[in-house]
């Protein structure tokens, strides 16, 4: 079954990173965690155009490093390795042969080039990463009875309730083309990405240098979108796969569907980050935060990451209170141009401020709406045309336990 979003792309049911042809994956237990897996692989029948955005942080992780150089090289990947519950990050000299050690053994086992090996870790910064156990989950990685979309999902998680997965479909060139995506993240999320692992497959032939300049500009509408603490990790990586294993026509900037491709392409990042945001640790709602009337797309984009990364917006949607000065309160300090006179703002269907004044409103009603699972905040700014959408979740008491005891 296929549930449409538009007109030439549809959204699978139950789809997953390996519903694209060609690709496989899988993911164990190797003693990392004390019970849950805990080593994922993804793997590419034949070398896949690659393109990948990492994190801003100044301390880049290990793997970040030794994956982002190899990509430089040819644009090739074929295999991914991921391993949570420690991040190889902040581990100095030893860590960057660690990841390059994690490269070269996947390379030797999957039969593939070093070079088309991608290295992911997510988990507690500053440990080193017991190799041993690396040595372990290794030794899996091939073994058609452990083929499963499911347990790669599961193992690269750390304090996400769940796992989140999507995959699309749209015709391109007369072929049924696949985009499908897989990530993790929970907690220390926060635009510029974040503690946040996101891999996209696709069996459509592309470009590699179209498919790095489509992925920049979709994650600045996607993932660097959402927010949960404020928090920006070490980790942060999102790679897309093409293997071409659908034989289409090369897609890339001077083909005639390739805004069709790139949409496709967006709202699997869409999809996948807002599974990110609903899932914040300790979260009990989306929250969605819709700016218009900008007079730019910065403004646009600046206006909505303030108020979804307010804690008192956050705290007070938690809490049901439909506390409308907290948002023109964050809405003032986005550092953007605001006619004061002109804003509205409306918490899902009911108009709280209007013109730049009150709205009287039923509270209760306000209130009740506040409690739903998804919260929609609308912003009009009455001062140009653009307009942007951030994402992002309540704050709870339950963030606080969490991140409390995270390494105990």
């Amino acid at each position: 079954m296929m549930i449409t979003k538009e007109k030439t792309t549809q959204l699978l049911k139950n789809g997953h990173v390996t519903s694209p042809k060609g690709f496989t994956a899988g993911g164990v237990h190797c003693g990392l965690r004390k019970r849950r897996l805990d080593f994922g692989w993804l793997h590419s029948d034949v070398p896949a155009a690659a393109a990948g955005v990492y994190t801003l942080n100044a301390f880049q992780a290990a793997p970040l490093q030794v994956t982002k150089k190899s990509l430089e090289k040819e644009h090739l990947i074929q295999t991914i390795v991921v391993n949570s519950a420690n991040a190889n990050s902040f581990t100095g000299e030893q860590g960057i042969k660690d990841a390059l050690e994690m490269q070269k053994m996947a390379a030797e086992k999957m039969n593939v080039h070093t070079d088309h090996v991608a290295v992911a870790s997510t988990g507690i910064i500053g440990e080193m990463l017991p190799m041993e156990k690396i040595h372990k989950g290794m030794q899996s990685m091939g073994n058609d009875k452990l083929h499963s979309a499911e347990n790669f999902e599961q193992a690269i998680l750390t304090t996400d309730m769940v796992t989140k997965h999507v995959a699309v479909q749209t015709e391109i060139d007369g072929k049924t083309i696949t985009i499908g995506g897989a990530a993790k993240g929970s907690g220390m999320i926060h635009p510029n990405m974040a503690t946040m692992l996101g891999f996209m497959t696709t069996d459509a032939a592309v470009d590699p240098n179209s498919l790095q300049h489509a992925l920049r500009e979709i994650t600045d509408q996607s993932f660097n979108m959402i927010t949960v603490d404020g928090d920006s990790s070490t980790n942060d990586m999102v790679l897309v796969l093409a293997n071409g294993k659908q034989e289409n026509n090369l897609l890339n900037e001077n083909h005639a569907q390739w805004d069709q491709f790139v949409n496709a392409l967006k709202l699997v990042s869409e999809e996948l980050a807002k599974k990110i945001a609903r899932d914040g640790e300790g979260a009990t709602k989306l929250v969605e935060v819709n700016t218009i009337g900008a007079p730019s797309e910065i403004a646009a984009k600046q206006v909505s990451k303030a108020v979804i990364s307010s804690n008192l917006v956050k705290t007070a949607i938690y809490g049901a209170d439909p506390n409308w000065g907290r948002i023109v309160c964050a809405v003032g300090y986005s550092e953007q141009p605001i006619e004061t006179d002109k804003i509205c703002i409306s918490i899902g269907d009911i108009e709280v401020v209007k013109e730049g004044h009150v709205a009287y409103f039923d509270e209760s009603e306000a209130s009740e709406y506040l409690q739903e699972e998804t919260v929609v905040i609308h912003i009009d700014l009455k001062n140009g045309s653009h307009q942007a959408t951030a994402w992002g979740c309540d704050l709870t008491y339950d963030y606080v336990k969490i991140n409390a005891s995270y390494r105990t």
